[in-house]
């Protein structure tokens, strides 16, 4: 199973990226997906999950009216939109996938099996 993170850069204050993580050996449909981001120094923290593919994402407060999670399950594909970018924002970004997570558990980093290797934003003012 691989998990692969892409779409990070360095860019300024209010600017946007997209994020997109492609998966081989496992099928995000059967999956609940999630982001997860750690900034230098701190405990890899929650960011947004779609959980067992119901495309009802639900967000951290940070990411809530900036961040968008989708899913192009024909591709794979998990990507997070990210509008009005602030430097709290700078971090490296993880995907995550699970098959057997339960709801309560969404936001917890330990209850996913796969991992990306993540990929680095960071937002200057």
């Amino acid at each position: 199973v691989q998990l692969q993170a892409s779409g990070g850069g360095a860019v300024r204050t209010g600017d946007s990226l997209q994020l997109s993580c492609v998966a081989s050996g496992i099928a995000f449909r059967r999956n609940t997906v999630a982001w997860f981001r750690q900034a230098p120094g701190k405990e890899r923290e929650f960011v947004a999950v779609d959980f067992r593919n119901t495309n009802r994402p639900v967000y951290a407060d940070s990411g809530k009216g900036r961040f968008t999670f989708s899913r192009d399950n024909a591709r794979n594909t998990v990507y997070l939109q990210m509008n009005r970018l602030e430097p709290e924002d700078t971090a490296v970004y993880y995907c995550a996938a699970s098959s057997t997570i339960i709801l309560s558990s969404i936001r917890n980093k330990s209850a996913y099996s796969y991992w990306g290797q993540g990929t680095q934003v960071t937002v200057s003012s």
